[in-house]
Order: structure tokens, then sequence, then C-alpha cells
């Protein structure tokens, strides 16, 4: 209550000491977040699209989480619709959360169906925008997830599963950025993560469908290569240009020996590119193991 009289010092341990709840709190939901994890991963395999829809901070977040997903596993089925759409990235725009009306225009604008997932976010859990797109998507048929910080709110009450985070009081009252707007991101990178690993898109804990758009990605699919199959960063660079800088089809044409179309075909074969990459993985280490005089290793 005295915020406002302390010290740098003192303002910031005191955030510090709010911010230490914000974990222990998305541990307590691991539960729900697995049973989001769980729709999403056969909603995906179904052809359907894990939606983000929020407004303000919880909007945002929702669509910083979708952004990444492209360049780091490789997929367009994670997509974030944010209350007032591209402008509000970077401005407020007033009163587009209470505009209920403009959530069913903008789900209806990416083609929601019964066969996508949506995950509805606010810290209130009462968002108009964010709930008459939960409703929407209810009518449509498809399964919803709320993700909220307010223990039996509106969304909660509309949603399949419903992770709420109880992360309590906020360090400046309402400013649901900080503690609420933390554990939303925590438990977004959760679920898009865990979803992506269920459907075989990192293999161990690499990116090996990571989207190769600039030098940096570059040098770590190398990198990827190198450690993988023995090659020589020579060998792992013209093995990712002759793949078209497709990663899991640089590792098959070196562990399997085999051209860009047989590697592109085994991967299209496979259950998920994970589990072709781990047998491979798997028939390159047993060839050498073969290969090395008795005696040796």
């Amino acid at each position: 209550m005295s915020l406002d009289t302390r010290s740098t010092r003192e303002i910031l341990r005191t955030i510090n000491r709010e911010d230490h709840r914000v974990a222990p709190a998305v541990l307590k939901a691991v539960p729900q977040i697995a049973g989001a994890v769980d729709l999403a991963v056969e909603t995906i395999r179904n052809g359907g699209r894990l939606v983000y829809l929020g407004a303000g901070t919880s909007g945002r977040l929702g669509v910083l989480d979708a952004v990444e997903c492209l360049p780091t596993f490789g997929t367009t089925s994670v997509v974030g619709v944010l209350a007032g759409g591209p402008p509000a990235m970077l401005a407020s725009v007033e009163g587009s959360e209470d505009d209920d009306r403009q959530a069913v225009r903008d789900l209806r604008a990416i083609m929601l169906t019964k066969v996508d997932l949506l995950v509805g976010i606010s810290a209130s859990g009462r968002t108009p925008y964010t709930l008459a797109g939960m409703r929407y998507a209810r009518r449509l048929g498809a399964k919803v997830v709320a993700l909220c910080s307010n223990p039996g709110s509106a969304m909660e009450r509309e949603a399949d599963v419903a992770i709420v985070l109880r992360t309590g009081p906020e360090v400046v009252a309402g400013s649901t950025r900080m503690k609420a707007g933390t554990a939303q991101k925590l438990v977004l990178n959760m679920i898009s993560t865990a979803t992506m690993v269920r459907l075989g898109r990192v293999l161990s804990n690499l990116m090996v469908n990571v989207q190769l758009t600039n030098e940096k990605l570059w040098q770590r699919a190398q990198a990827i290569v190198v450690r993988e199959t023995g090659a020589s960063p020579a060998t792992a660079q013209r093995a990712l240009r002759e793949s078209g800088g497709d990663l899991p089809l640089a590792l098959l044409m070196l562990w399997k020996r085999v051209s860009r179309d047989e590697a592109a075909r085994l991967v299209a074969s496979g259950s998920t590119i994970a589990a072709v990459l781990r047998e491979a993985q798997k028939e390159s280490r047993k060839q050498i193991k073969r290969q090395r005089p008795k005696g040796e290793g």
C-alpha cells in the first residue's frame, strides 16, 4: 500500500517477490494445461488449428506465441486473433475488448470451424470480446479452452477445459499485464511447445523443423547436422543446401545416404517427422558400430 513511498530497489524487490508466485500457480494448473494440450494434439492431427483469442495484453500474448510457431516448428496450425486487429499489437484500440460482435466477425474471417480448437485468454475471465468468441466457437461445435486468473468466471463456465491461474492481486492493483500476463505467457509456451513435441515436430530437444530464414538459423541447423551425423561443417552445409534448407531432409540424406526425393518420401510415409528421424538415427548408429574395428569404442 506504500509502494509510491519506497526506493527504486524496494519497488523492484516487491515486484520480484510477487513474480515468484507465478510459477507455483502455473504448476498447480498442469493437469488442466495437459488437457488443453491433448485437445490441441487431437485437433491438429485431424486437420484443425489451435486458435488463440484475446484482447489487450492477453490477445497480444496469444499472437506472439502463434507467430513464433512457424519459424520454430514449421507449422501454420497455430493462429492468434487479437481484438482490434494488427493495429492493437502496437497501440491500445479503445473499446475493442467490449465489442462482442467483432469477435464473431474476426473468427468468421479466419474461417473458424468445428474442427478447430479455440483458446480464450483473459485475466478477468469476463472480457466481452473473448467470451463472445468462445460462445460462437461452442455453437459451431468446436472445443474451447479458457485461460484466465479469476476462479468461477463466465469464461470458465463456457470451456471444455478451464486453466485458472491463481496468481493473486497485482503489485499495481488491476495491472494484469504483470503476474497474470507472465503466467499466461508461460502457459501459452507450454501449450504450443508440448503440442508440437507430441506431434513429432521436435527430435529430442532439437528444433529440427526450424525455418532457415536468416544466417543465425542456418548456422544453428548446420550445428545440429554436424552434431547428429558426425559430418564436417562443409558436408553439413552442402546437405542443407541440397535439401533446400529442409533440416529433416538434410539429416535423412546423410544418415541414410539417400537423395532429397527419397528423404522426402520417407518423411511423407512416416507417422511423424521425429519418428522417421529417430529410426534413421538408430539405424545409422548401428551401422557405425558394426563398421568399427573390434576392441574400438
